[in-house]
């Protein structure tokens, strides 16, 4: 399809936040003081009023109904990992057969969405049905438009009756306040009082699949699951490595045109696009943000990336592994920490104090990353993830932190209580008025790190291509924040700062050192030294998340308010759940497709192969090869059925349990193998059956037709 955008009428300068009613729209929007005093809100320094929210209500409105908006929904993030959104119109009646365009304060403010039907984990009974959204101000406003109309979207947040949060946005927010707390205390100990805030950042980068809407339509599968559960590869898959990075199709390319116009109208900075490793496979990536405004655009991202597709007679796939046999998709997680006058924290800098500064919160991480490696892991546990973990194009499940030799260097010899010897043989003292200078790059990337320092951030690879990214920044905010706040209490109680922060740095990385792994982490023997160094290597999701109702994962989110132990143990359940829960879909639809659609196909062609090998043997021809494919076709058959009536049993006795946690290993333990024996059939019955009386499109079309 080609682009039927002018890009030319409407230069990206102006087309850029068209449709988001960011600051610098509500700067033209609203009186200077009001502007002023929510400004003021974001920045934490203020309650919001009930008669700013007026001002800003009416001001959103009277621009959303300018641009054509006729309706307004307060956009939230539930516990199903999407958005939700309930759409209330601007009328208001009037009494005599008119109506009037209304918006108030309170409408903007606060929201009450139906929450009974979303997942709670425990928190509310069934009948309890009440659920309430409040705006987050600092996450502009923006419009969607499609073919139906136009609708204002609020960003908000959701929660209970009772204050819990049902939502992934109340505990990210709660972690991004608890680390600026614990990370401004380092500051004002190392004498700065410029800065007043500390913001986290992240840009996340997207990977996905595209199809033909056609292929798709035809595999159910895809449609159901967003994975296929049966094929087997063509002749050539990513071997030739000529896919990454090369030239973009025609058909590729308006379709990432069109998905940047959607994307840069409200607001996204969408930066980045190019071919990935696999056929078919893509990746989009923008500037940062802070982390909320990040985690907002991404589920954005991840909605337009379908919607556009569609457009384009394609269907865009976000599941972490589509297709096995080739690579799966992440969602790579750009992470860093920058003060609100601008200076990253993280970026190593051109003089001594900032140098101090930096190895101070590295180490403060490197300590976070190795104490709470579970909780990190259980970020990213869930079920598409463990298929794609530990393969070529994955981190393995073992956290790790990747420095680069010269920063590891400056560290150890910190620890070791030497001198550093810069190149030219010139010697640097390790005071922290003569650390040294550190250049921008000072390590290269390494792709098999699960978190690997990149210049000016970390990069936690695990996160999976369909999550939302909240929760990995939720959990990783909080457990920096509780090593900073405990580098705080040393620092602060020290008369030598000097001395202390060559202490702080030198004690806990010593401790946590073993955690940082410089290189290969698809090998086996990284798997045997990690085992070594006594790092936790937890491949599958079942066993990843246990880690949330933990002893001490719930008192670290309770001694920074970032989750209750009942919002902890609810996002458990939930997670177990969602996990047992899909497993029974794919299975479920294996069983289905493997009855009504492969089981018939097979035993018809093997009955077709045995006919012709009869025919040949009534004219006197050879019938051994025809007879022999036919024989093995029907063991095929045969095996497909019985594996199919061993997964539908185990499946149904999967169903049967009550515990959570049971339930989810039991799906684990006893489906999913049978679900790899019954595809190990069918695969292999696909290589032997004749391409056009095979039912299904093919690896060789879903990923190589466009």
């Amino acid at each position: 399809m080609k682009s039927q955008i002018d890009y030319a009428a409407t230069p990206v300068t102006e087309l850029f936040g068209c449709n988001c009613f960011s600051n610098a729209v509500m700067r033209e929007w609203l009186p200077k003081a009001t502007f002023k005093e929510l400004l003021s809100v974001q920045a934490g320094e203020r309650e919001l009023s009930l008669s700013v929210a007026d001002i800003v209500a009416d001001a959103m409105k009277a621009w959303a109904i300018e641009k054509g908006a006729t309706h307004y929904t307060h956009w939230f993030h539930p516990l199903t990992g999407l958005t939700a959104e309930k759409h209330e119109s601007f009328i208001a009646p009037t009494g005599d057969g008119r109506v009037l365009m209304e918006f108030s304060g309170k409408e903007l403010i606060k929201g009450e969405p139906d929450a009974s039907s979303f997942p709670s984990g425990g928190l509310r009974a069934t009948f309890e049905a009440r659920g309430y959204t409040a705006w987050d101000a600092t996450s502009p406003a923006f419009l969607k438009q499609d073919p139906t109309g136009t609708t204002l979207c609020i960003p908000t947040a959701f929660f209970s009756y009772y204050g819990h949060a049902l939502d992934k946005k109340v505990p990210l927010l709660r972690s991004m306040d608890c680390l600026d707390r614990q990370a401004m205390r380092i500051l004002r100990a190392l004498g700065n009082v410029s800065a007043k805030r500390v913001i986290t950042t992240v840009g996340p980068e997207q990977e996905y699949f595209l199809v033909d809407k056609a292929y798709f339509d035809e595999r159910p599968d895809l449609m159901l699951t967003g994975r296929t559960v049966f094929g087997s590869m063509p002749a050539k898959g990513q071997e030739m490595e000529d896919h990454y990075y090369g030239a973009i199709n025609e058909r590729v390319a308006a379709y990432m045109r069109d998905l940047n116009y959607e994307l840069w109208k409200v607001g996204v900075a969408a930066k980045t696009q190019h071919n990935e490793v696999a056929p078919n496979q893509f990746e989009l990536a923008p500037i940062f943000s802070t982390t909320n405004v990040a985690v907002d655009s991404n589920q954005l991202v991840m909605e337009t990336i379908k919607k556009v597709a569609q457009r384009h007679g394609m269907e865009a796939l976000l599941h972490e592994k589509p297709f096995a046999g080739v690579n799966g998709s992440g969602k790579h997680n750009n992470w860093s920490m920058a003060t609100d006058d601008g200076v990253n924290l993280l970026e190593p800098g051109e003089n001594p104090e900032s140098n101090a500064r930096f190895l101070l919160f590295i180490t403060a991480i490197v300590e976070a990353v190795d104490r709470y490696a579970l909780l990190l892991r259980s970020s990213a546990a869930i079920a598409g993830n463990d298929h794609r973990l530990g393969a070529n194009e994955a981190p393995p499940a073992i956290i790790s932190v990747f420095f680069g030799e010269q920063l590891c260097a400056i560290l150890d010899e910190i620890v070791d209580g030497k001198e550093h010897s810069a190149k030219g043989g010139h010697t640097i003292e390790l005071g922290v008025t003569s650390l040294p200078r550190l250049p921008i790059d000072i390590s290269d990337r390494n792709r098999t790190s699960p978190f690997a320092f990149t210049g000016n951030k970390f990069e936690f690879r695990m996160v999976g291509s369909s999550q939302s990214i909240a929760t990995p920044n939720t959990y990783l905010n909080t457990a920096v924040a509780q090593v900073l706040s405990e580098f705080a209490d040393a620092l602060e109680r020290a008369d030598d700062k000097i001395a202390a922060i060559r202490d702080v740095i030198r004690v806990s990385y010593s401790r946590h050192r073993r955690v940082v792994f410089n290189g290969n982490g698809y090998s086996d023997e990284w798997v045997k030294e990690a085992e070594r160094r006594l790092l936790p290597n937890v491949k599958a999701t079942v066993d990843a998340l246990p880690v949330l109702v933990q002893k001490e994962s719930v008192e670290l989110f309770e001694r920074h308010k970032v989750m209750t132990r009942a919002e902890a143990e609810s996002r458990y359940l939930i997670y177990l759940e969602k996990y047992s829960k899909q497993i029974n879909i794919e299975a479920g639809v294996m069983v289905d497709m493997a009855k009504r659609i492969v089981f018939p196909a097979v035993a018809s062609f093997a009955g077709s192969l045995a006919r012709d090998a009869s025919a040949l043997a009534a004219i006197g021809a050879s019938s051994a090869a025809a007879e022999k494919r036919a024989k093995r076709l029907a063991e095929l058959s045969g095996e497909i059925y019985d594996e199919t009536d061993r997964l539908e049993r185990a499946l149904l006795d999967a169903q049967e349990v009550d515990d959570d946690l049971a339930q989810a290993k039991a799906y684990r333990e006893r489906v999913v193998p049978l679900m790899a024996r019954l595809r190990a059939g069918v695969d292999a019955a696909e290589k032997l059956v004749e391409r056009k009386a095979w039912p299904l499109p093919t690896y060789e079309e879903l990923l190589f037709k466009l």
